[in-house]
């Protein structure tokens, strides 16, 4: 049984449990994983920038063409840090510093000549600084995969550092060559391997996938090596609800769904795995299972191409309470066949996608993330229709694989009535697999609650 397997940045930081709960869980399954690993948790975040508050890393300060050299230095300090929490699980620490420091060092020479470039205004700005962003998102996964490998092999075990990153190979391989060219001469039989997240490309992983390269790394190599099942293993359950806000004792973890649902969920920022990396998986028909890292023995959930669940029921109440609603009006928009696509048309030119739709006869609403709101956007609108009005919003969904049930929509809609939430806009499409409510911010919580509450006895 060969499976292709990835561990997140917060599991990593607790390699003793990973240890424990994953790798040495099943003895006589020791050989025949591929494991894809992330940088060890923030460490990402210093490189490039913290991924929920946008604090600049590394990054920022070449793009800002600011002396970064302290900022690099203080990282190593840090990574060297995270070697010494392992020394009790068998690390070399005097191997992974020297690892790291030869690294960084040769990192830091490849950016003082892209500085230097910059600097000099003859090239464009944008190709240089997609290098310095792919070189430094590398250095993290590097780490994080030489320190397990190593403390693996402290014990005997025939593990295999595979390093993606190509840091020194001057062979210009897509991401696809790269992989197939690196795994083409390991015996997968003898071995266990511990590969980088990041993945060096001729099309730039980080270009293609931003700050979910890892999970895209870990899809092409499960569609190369079409093992008998790919897992990921986070330090949550995939479950019916947030137990942070409903309580864990409220919810239970979603033991199968398929991969509907889980393109539904990443529309709202719940990712069981990012759009892209899942979309090959499912072409390919491999199995994908999510699995918590502190709870071993639990299967998990078990995301398929064809599941439908055997009864009707919602799966997942979930939401964000991080989107705005755009809601441009005109009087001389009904009738008229041509509004909506030169909306959407400005909405291409700020290279915009939108989670929820709705229109009447004179005014269409649109809802986007508000990370990704642009100011501009509004000028933009204003200019060919007559009033464009932006509001804070959080949005709850229900979804499920077979919820088409009657009395589905009067229940939630009383639900949220009864805990005093004002509905403010609504939808749900033919196929009835996502089921969504506009409410106002500070009501988000509530709702899901009270959803939850009122839908509990079907999921």
């Amino acid at each position: 049984m060969l499976t292709v397997e990835k561990i997140g940045g917060t599991s990593m930081a607790a390699l003793k449990e990973v240890l424990s709960n994953i790798i040495f869980y099943k003895e006589d399954h020791i050989y025949n994983r591929v494991f894809v690993v992330s940088a060890f948790w923030g460490v990402t975040d210093l490189l490039l920038e913290n991924k929920k508050t946008g604090a600049p890393g590394v990054y920022h300060k070449i793009a800002k063409h600011q002396n970064f050299h302290g900022n690099l230095h203080d990282l190593t300090l840090k990574l060297k840090e995270i070697n010494r929490r392992y020394t009790d699980l068998g690390l070399d620490v005097a191997a992974a510093d020297e690892f790291i420091e030869t690294r960084i060092n040769d990192a830091q020479h490849y950016l003082e000549n892209f500085a230097s470039i910059l600097a000099s205004g003859y090239v464009s700005q944008d190709s240089i600084l997609q290098a310095a962003r792919e070189i430094l998102a590398s250095i993290g996964e590097s780490h994080s995969a030489f320190v397990l490998t190593n403390i693996l092999q402290s014990k005997g075990l025939n593990a295999t550092f595979v390093d993606l990153s190509g840091f020194h190979d001057t062979k210009l391989y897509t991401i696809d060559q790269r992989i197939r060219h690196t795994f083409k001469e390991i015996d997968l039989a003898k071995t266990i391997c511990i590969v980088t997240g990041y993945t060096k490309g001729t099309e730039g992983i980080m270009r293609e996938f931003d700050r979910g390269y890892s999970e895209v790394t870990f899809s092409k190599i499960a569609v190369e090596l079409k093992p008998t099942e790919a897992i990921i293993h986070k330090e949550y359950h995939l479950s019916s609800a947030d137990p942070g806000i409903v309580g864990i004792e409220n919810c239970i973890p979603v033991g199968n769904t398929n991969y509907d649902i889980a393109d539904q969920l990443a529309d709202v920022g719940m990712e069981a795995i990012h759009p892209k990396a899942s979309k090959p998986l499912e072409i390919h028909g491999i199995n994908l299972r999510i699995k918590n890292t502190f709870d071993p023995a639990h299967p998990g959930t078990l995301i398929t191409t064809n599941y439908i669940c055997p009864h009707k029921r919602v799966e997942v109440i979930t939401g964000t309470d991080k989107v705005v609603m755009i809601d441009v009006f005109d009087p001389l928009m009904v009738g008229n066949a041509g509004s909506d696509l030169q909306i959407m048309q400005i909405f291409a030119d700020f290279n915009l996608s939108y989670i929820f739709k709705v229109t009447s006869a004179n005014s269409i609403s649109i809802l986007i993330w508000e990370k990704h709101f642009n100011k501009k956007l509004v000028k933009a609108l204003d200019a060919y229709f007559e009033k464009t009005t932006v509001e804070k919003m959080a949005m709850v969904c229900l979804l499920g694989t077979n919820m088409d049930q009657p009395g589905l929509l009067a229940r939630s809609t009383t639900a949220l009535t009864e805990s005093g939430v004002n509905i403010k806009s609504a939808g749900v499409a033919l196929r009835k697999v996502n089921i969504q409510f506009l409410v106002a911010r500070e009501d988000f919580n509530g709702a899901v609650k009270a959803l939850n509450n009122a839908l509990s006895e079907s999921i």
